[in-house]
């Protein structure tokens, strides 16, 4: 059929209608927010490279939690700032049952016990060096005694109350190690939500001011982190993660890796989420900043974007905004 008996603007005439032919549907149940927690009491602290975004001690967790159950925000995500005197060469603070990110897990499991907690695996936050992983005196990351301390960093954060274990290190095999150790101790029902396609990005910078990380990093992470020339190897990461036995695996950074998104949909029938990650969210504000953006109609599309690509959900630092747009 063709015009003028085909007319695709009837469809979109009114609101109404446009809400009834809507293909993709973005709610606030769709989002993670991500939260940056700090050393202190009664502390919120803004990050100066992510405005409007701040660091926050324990005891303000629970205004967060409150916050995100009323707004329909089914999981926070949560990354430590740990101080300098706390990191090592092996990051044994991720270890100390009693670290910022344990006191942040029973903070938020005491205060919203129905909130999901995500937790962040790797050792970036703990190493004096800002690596992932264990770091060999010609400067390799040691691949497979990373995973032995991945582990360990996994039943910590488990027996503190996390919900999602998310390792982000990028080490070959980790995966499978972790589900190992986890359900060894009786932690069947929790959850691993891989970062199997992480790519080495220029958009991490402001995420390592807010962990306090960039200053410690030396050298990059080339030798573990994707390359952002390579599509068909996120298949294969991917593949691996679930065989090993990821529950749902994520895409990092997540606006210029929108094609890798759609492969994986469709290669796979595995829930797949975007970090809409820190570089994105500035850029995003520094454009609203400058007045070139509508803030809410902006966040909003690129949230869309993430779902229309074939996202079962989006960990950003807009989420409180984008569900109170969509309430």
């Amino acid at each position: 059929m063709t015009y003028p008996a085909t007319r695709l603007r009837r469809t979109r005439s009114a609101p109404w209608s446009r809400a009834l032919h809507a293909e993709t549907i973005l709610r606030p149940s769709d989002l993670i927010w991500p939260l940056f927690v700090t050393e202190g009491r009664g502390v919120v602290e803004p990050i100066r490279t992510m405005p409007g975004v701040n660091r926050l001690s324990v005891d303000k967790l629970a205004e967060a939690a409150a916050q995100a159950v009323s707004l329909g925000i089914p999981c926070i995500a949560l990354f430590p700032n740990t101080q300098a005197d706390r990191r090592s060469e092996d990051g044994a603070e991720a270890l100390n049952p009693d670290n910022l990110m344990c006191q942040a897990i029973k903070a938020l499991k005491n205060a919203q016990p129905g909130l999901g907690v995500l937790t962040d695996v790797a050792l970036d936050p703990y190493t004096s060096h800002g690596h992932d992983g264990l770091l060999a005196e010609d400067g390799r990351i040691l691949n497979d005694a990373t995973i032995e301390v991945l582990i360990g960093q996994s039943l910590n954060q488990a027996r503190a109350g996390a919900d999602i274990i998310a390792p982000s290190d990028m080490m070959d095999g980790r995966v499978g190690a972790i589900r190992d150790g986890l359900e060894g101790e009786g932690f069947d029902l929790v959850q691993i939500m891989a970062y199997s396609a992480k790519y080495a990005s220029a958009f991490y910078g402001p995420f390592r001011d807010a962990v306090g990380s960039s200053g410690h990093l030396k050298g990059d992470k080339k030798t573990y982190q994707m390359d952002p020339a390579n599509a068909r190897e996120a298949l294969r990461e991917v593949e691996l993660d679930i065989l090993e036995g990821a529950d749902s695996v994520m895409v990092k950074p997540g606006m210029p890796y929108l094609d890798i998104i759609r492969s994986l949909r469709d290669a796979f029938d595995v829930p797949i989420f975007a970090y809409q990650v820190s570089g994105e969210y500035a850029m995003l504000e520094a454009a609203v900043a400058a007045g070139v953006l509508d803030r809410d109609r902006a966040v909003l599309e690129t949230l869309t974007a993430f779902k229309r690509a074939g996202c079962s959900g989006v960990l950003t630092y807009h989420a409180p905004l984008a569900a109170r747009l969509l309430g």
